[in-house]
């Protein structure tokens, strides 16, 4: 009797601990189970988080992007073509594309700038004054002519030749500098004096082109008190397409393109 009674003891041991180990496995495979959904419920809303932020990342390099080639964020476009800087430390492009419009007297302007063009012309004409465009697109081949001539202009007068083309320069673009060379730009005039010196200011035209050219889109691109940012005299007949969102703040600000679009750097890299 002992021995059956120890031996069913032996095996009552036994299943005890079967039972006790069955329920540790258990339990074990519980908190394993719970640690696996934590660690990828975390894992999820990290890739969720690293998700937001690539959308993040991905709008900034789109940004940086447009300002990179045209330093804007103009709504107006897609690439930021209206607000390309041309001046003596950006130069046009090799082979920069350009789809011109012709208009009637010769003259040629970038195709996205030309409704914003004829409707500035048709209204200012509606007012009963006569702009004339005396000049717009410019391959770098007439650029070169229109420089050297400048050049040779000062020579005559005794300066040197590095003297001769420095001051050429600033009434002339350098080839390759000329905001004529991307299609938009143009000089306008009045057509009762087609002459391109300060006194053009004083037109009808003129007044009428410098009060009302950012509704169109179009600013006085060389104002006389911003010659030592822009690099180039005052010339109160040259306008350039920047679109209107950028004409009106540069008009009501006050400033030149290339304070606006410094403007606009600065306020991307501080996250504005």
């Amino acid at each position: 009797m002992r021995q059956r009674e120890s031996r069913w003891q032996g095996r009552g041991c036994r299943i005890r601990k079967n039972k006790q180990w069955k329920k540790t496995s258990l339990g074990i495979i519980i908190i394993v189970m719970c640690v696996t959904a934590f660690l990828s419920g975390r894992a999820l809303a990290e890739s969720i988080d690293n998700q937001r932020i690539a959308v993040k990342t991905n709008q900034t390099v789109v940004t940086s992007g447009q300002i990179n080639l045209a330093q804007t964020t103009e709504t107006e476009s897609t690439d930021g073509w209206n607000l390309i800087l041309v001046n003596k430390t950006h130069p046009v492009k090799e082979n920069y594309p350009v789809k011109l419009v012709q208009l009637k007297n010769g003259q040629a302007i970038d195709e996205r700038a030309y409704p914003a063009l004829q409707a500035m012309m048709d209204d200012a004409r509606a007012t009963g004054l006569s702009p004339y465009i005396c000049s717009s697109y410019r391959t770098n081949e007439k650029q070169t002519t229109l420089y050297n001539n400048q050049v040779n202009k000062y020579r005559k007068q005794g300066y040197s030749e590095a003297d001769a083309a420095a001051e050429a320069g600033k009434w002339v673009a350098v080839p390759g500098t000329s905001e004529h060379q991307i299609g938009l730009a143009v000089d306008i005039v009045a057509k009762s004096y087609q002459v391109l010196d300060k006194k053009q200011e004083r037109t009808a035209e003129q007044r009428w082109l410098m009060e009302n050219c950012h509704k169109y889109g179009f600013i006085l691109r060389y104002p006389s008190e911003k010659s030592e940012i822009t690099g180039i005299g005052y010339e109160p007949w040259h306008y350039r397409y920047v679109g209107k969102e950028a004409a009106a703040a540069i008009m009501k600000e006050d400033k030149c393109l290339e304070e606006y679009l410094d403007e606009i750097s600065s306020n991307i890299a501080g996250g504005i």
